[in-house]
């Protein structure tokens, strides 16, 4: 039983649920309004057989004074009732005098077993009251009944027997009749109401248990509607679609990653096989003496050793950027004058710059404040920037480095008037081994991780670094440190 509940839909579940409950609700309110009713009834009923018994006695115990106090004269003397009631009254030793009944109750009734032993409790002076069946021709109905004492003064002189059918049971038939009808009509609209709003309140979980189920087999750009309420429900929503943003973004992210992995695999790869392929033909040249002239052999032997020293920088740059992005590089921070350290860096490319007609001119002022930095660090940083400005500036143009202090960030722009960087390019010039200048080899143009380790530097010093450049007008590469705190 338990298993089958559990495989019932949650739509089924919440229908049953409110039909349910408002099954229970009409059978108590049922049973709790025919019993307020049958004891409302009751209480008339009595209360109407109290003012009865009342005036009775006091006819009855009046006329027994009248016939002088003997109950023989006094029975010619009470006429029949002409209401529906049983009236028996007894003298002290409990015999009957009188029992009247209308014409159509059966006259056995006057020796009922019930109606004796309230008699009897009369005469010890305490009232009863209660229901008896009456005989009525070939049935029986229900009748309320008093039995009261007959007094002279203090002294119980004999008992009275009031009876009268009751009238609620009709009445409480009637309304529980009606209350059933009620609650028919009732559950009706409930289970039209259930049906609606179970099927409301599920519609939203079905779209997500589908939206799930197609993330699940790797659809992750599915999103469930937008919710046009923020109940619970909608929450869910709004969650469940952040959460499938967040998981699109992370798979895009890790793909992404691989993807790069594979490019960085394929470089390295590219950028090793091109000085390898060098070394391994001019040693074999040189170990089988096909080159004899000594000054020949001394310019191989020379070769060797710059692709040598070409592999030794590529493995030292992938070490450098790897330990930077890893976080295990120390930097030594202590407070830098940018200015300071921008006159010695630029010196240091000053002469190849006058070599090819390009002005550098250092604007930060000197009473710019000092940044938090490893100096050796942002040297390296100014002479690949510089650097780079300089191979793509052509002659009579310029280099500028200017600083801007914004917030709790310096902002230094290193600017070329050279040929600027393609837009398509732009987004990808901080990558590792990517290079803007297809033509450009490892042997002319570098190893191609000069910017990516810029930006590793810079970022484990807590800045930014990015570039903007406009073809034939320069390029602007500018990244932000952090002040130094006084």
């Amino acid at each position: 039983m338990q298993s089958l509940f559990s495989r019932v839909g949650l739509r089924v579940k919440l229908q049953m649920s409110y039909l349910l409950v408002t099954l229970g609700t009409i059978l108590t309110l049922t049973f709790v309004v025919a019993l307020v009713v049958q004891n409302y009834f009751y209480n008339v009923q009595l209360e109407r057989l109290n003012l009865e018994a009342q005036y009775y006695s006091q006819r009855i115990e009046r006329l027994y004074l009248l016939v002088g106090q003997n109950w023989d004269n006094l029975q010619s003397s009470i006429s029949e009732t002409g209401d529906p009631v049983i009236l028996v009254i007894t003298d002290a030793t409990g015999r009957q005098i009188l029992c009247s009944e209308p014409t159509f109750v059966s006259q056995a009734n006057c020796h009922d077993p019930r109606l004796k032993s309230a008699l009897s409790k009369a005469l010890q002076g305490s009232e009863e009251s209660g229901y008896l069946q009456v005989s009525v021709k070939n049935s029986a109905v229900s009748s309320q009944y008093i039995s009261v004492p007959l007094n002279k003064g203090n002294q119980v002189i004999g008992a009275m027997f009031l009876s009268e059918p009751t009238q609620s049971s009709v009445f409480l038939q009637q309304v529980n009749l009606a209350i059933f009808v009620a609650g028919v009509v009732v559950a009706l609209i409930v289970i039209l109401f259930s049906v609606l709003l179970a099927r409301r309140l599920t519609r939203p979980l079905e779209s997500l248990t589908l939206a799930a189920e197609q993330v699940r087999q790797g659809k992750y750009t599915q999103r469930v509607a937008s919710p046009t309420s923020l109940d619970e429900l909608g929450r869910l929503t709004l969650t469940f679609n952040a959460m499938a943003d967040t998981i699109e973004a992370d798979v895009n992210e890790l793909r992404r990653q691989e993807q790069v992995r594979r490019d960085l695999l394929a470089n390295i790869a590219h950028d090793l096989a091109t000085p390898l392929t060098a070394i391994q033909g001019f040693s074999e040249a040189l170990a089988d003496d096909l080159i004899l002239d000594p000054a020949a052999r001394q310019e191989t032997a020379q070769r060797i050793g710059r692709e040598v020293q070409r592999l030794h920088r590529l493995v030292a740059d992938i070490q450098q950027m790897s330990a930077l992005e890893s976080g295990h590089a120390r930097l030594d921070l202590a407070p830098l004058n940018m200015h300071a350290l921008v006159d010695e860096t630029v010196a240091v490319i000053v002469p190849e710059c006058e070599q090819g007609g390009i002005a550098t001119r250092n604007e930060i002022a000197a009473e710019t404040p000092p940044v938090l930095a490893d100096s050796d660090r942002i040297t390296q940083v100014l002479l690949n920037l510089l650097d780079n400005a300089r191979h793509h500036t052509p002659c009579n143009g310029s280099i500028t480095i200017s600083a801007v202090q914004e917030g709790k960030m310096l902002k230094i722009t290193v600017s070329d008037t050279g040929v600027g960087i393609d837009p398509t390019d732009l987004p990808h010039i901080f990558e590792r081994f990517y290079r803007a200048d297809r033509s450009r080899t490892g042997k002319t143009g570098g190893s191609g991780l000069g910017l990516s380790i810029v930006r590793a530097i810079i970022t484990a010093h807590g800045g930014k670094v990015w570039a903007e450049s406009t073809l034939g007008q320069g390029t602007r590469i500018s990244f932000s440190l952090p002040l130094a705190v006084p």
